[in-house]
Formats: C-alpha cells, sequence, structure tokens
C-alpha cells in the first residue's frame, strides 16, 4: 500500500510523472482505483504535473432494484463522479470514466432501450450531466477481456459503440474489441462518422425515442443513431439523411 498523504511519497511520484512526461513522453494520466485514495491527493498529482488530460477509475456499484437490475434513477451515483472532478478542479484536465452510462447501457441493449432517456429528457449517464468531463466506454480490462467482472452483453457489443461513439462525452474504444474481435472496420465506420461531423465532448443531444425496442437520436443536427431491432423508422428520419453505418440492431444517419 502507498501513503498518499506522505510528503515524501508525494514529492516522489510528482518527480515520477514529470519524469514520464519530460523523458519519456506521455502526456496523460489514468488514475486506477481512483476511490483509493482522495481527489484532494489526486488535484496535487494532476496540478504539479499538469498532464494533457487525466482521467480516474472511479467504480462503485449502480443502485438496483428487487428485480435485480439497475433502477431508471441513478443520479447519486454519477453524482459521485462530478463531486470527484469537482474537488479536482473542474477547469482542469481531469476526467472520469463514465461508469453510470456503462451500467446502464448493458441493461438497455437487452430490449430496455427506454433506459437511454433520463427523468428529465437527457441521457442517464455522467453524459447528462457534465458530458465534457465523462470518458465513455463499452467495456475495459476490467470488465472485460479475460476478468470478465462485468462484461457488455457480447453479441450487442457495436450498439454500444454505435452509441458512445455518436454521443457527447470522450468514447473510449476497448483493444479486445478493436483487435481482437474482428470489429476494427465497423469501429472505424463510425469513428470516421463521429469526426467528419466534428461530433465532440460537448456536443448538443436530442433524444427522439427511447422505448423497449428502439432509441433514436439526433446530434448537433448532423447524426441520427438508432438502437434496437424496430426497422421501420423512416418516418422518424428527416429528408436529406443517408444511412453511413449500420450493423446488427444499430444504425447511423
Amino acid at each position: 500500500d502507498i501513503d498518499h498523504l506522505n510528503l515524501r511519497v508525494q514529492k516522489e511520484l510528482v518527480e515520477w510523472l514529470n519524469w514520464l512526461k519530460a523523458d519519456i513522453g506521455f502526456d496523460g494520466w489514468r488514475f486506477d482505483f481512483a476511490k483509493g485514495y482522495s481527489a484532494d491527493v489526486a488535484k496535487i498529482y494532476i496540478d504539479r504535473s499538469e498532464p494533457s488530460f487525466a482521467v480516474a477509475e472511479i467504480w462503485t456499484s449502480l443502485a438496483y432494484g428487487g428485480d435485480g437490475k439497475p433502477n431508471l434513477n441513478q443520479d447519486q451515483h454519477r453524482q459521485e463522479l462530478v463531486n470527484w472532478v469537482d474537488k479536482v478542479g473542474g477547469k482542469g484536465p481531469a476526467t472520469t470514466f463514465d461508469f453510470t452510462t456503462k451500467g446502464i447501457l448493458n441493461v438497455a441493449v437487452e430490449g430496455e432501450l427506454w433506459r437511454l432517456r433520463g427523468t428529465d429528457g437527457k441521457a442517464p449517464g455522467m453524459i447528462g450531466w457534465w458530458p465534457a468531463k465523462a470518458v465513455t466506454f463499452v467495456d475495459n480490462h476490467d470488465t472485460g477481456s479475460t476478468q470478465h467482472m462485468w462484461p457488455f452483453p457480447s453479441d450487442r457489443v457495436m450498439q454500444g459503440y454505435a452509441y458512445i461513439l455518436t454521443h457527447p462525452g470522450t468514447p473510449c474504444i476497448f483493444y479486445d474489441h478493436f483487435f481482437d474481435w474482428g470489429l476494427k472496420e465497423e469501429i472505424d465506420r463510425l469513428v470516421s462518422v463521429r469526426t467528419r461531423h466534428g461530433i465532440h465532448s460537448e456536443s448538443k443531444l436530442q433524444i427522439i425515442e427511447a422505448d423497449a425496442d428502439l432509441y433514436l437520436a439526433e446530434i448537433d443536427g448532423k447524426v441520427i443513431v438508432k438502437l434496437g431491432p424496430r426497422y421501420d423508422v423512416g418516418n422518424l428520419i428527416p429528408a436529406g439523411f443517408k444511412v453511413a453505418a449500420h450493423g446488427n440492431d444499430y444504425a447511423v444517419w
């Protein structure tokens, strides 16, 4: 265990971070198990090393109901993520992984896409509150891969990517999905759509429909994404939009 309150530990870790930055060329930090030490300590490391980007892993349990599924309201969960960024410094480079969105998406793609519209009509994860500070993901080395601790439904992974790669927040692509699962080309197409239309972490999201079998949203008035098995949505797509990417139960115009 490391005593992060020890001033010598802080000093030597800051020196190490600055060495990684100046001599090795790293320009961003990932704070593993960030709930294991205070945000005040993380702020010291960020302020004294000045990375261009920093992301924290704050993995806590969602609120679950008696049916074993997440409650519709996950405000307390995403508030914890927001609080961490606030304490570290909202104007700086600090962000957090959007575990709230991950948890909701896991369940939503299993025929409960209504979950993707919060009670306020916005996205129900951290991206609905502070998208500029939310790093979205489908799986990571803990949740998926060999550890398999909280995996995304494997047959619906591309629905997850269709969501995070068209939505606000900073999307993160999992190595395994890109290189080992044979999804590189499909993911690349979605990345191209995001890049071509300038979708960014603070893009404007308008949720058009969120039912059990259909989620439809428009981003920045430029991109429309559909998740779910419902096929006939032509009457909901404005004139001029053409399909740019599609796959199993998802499409992007």
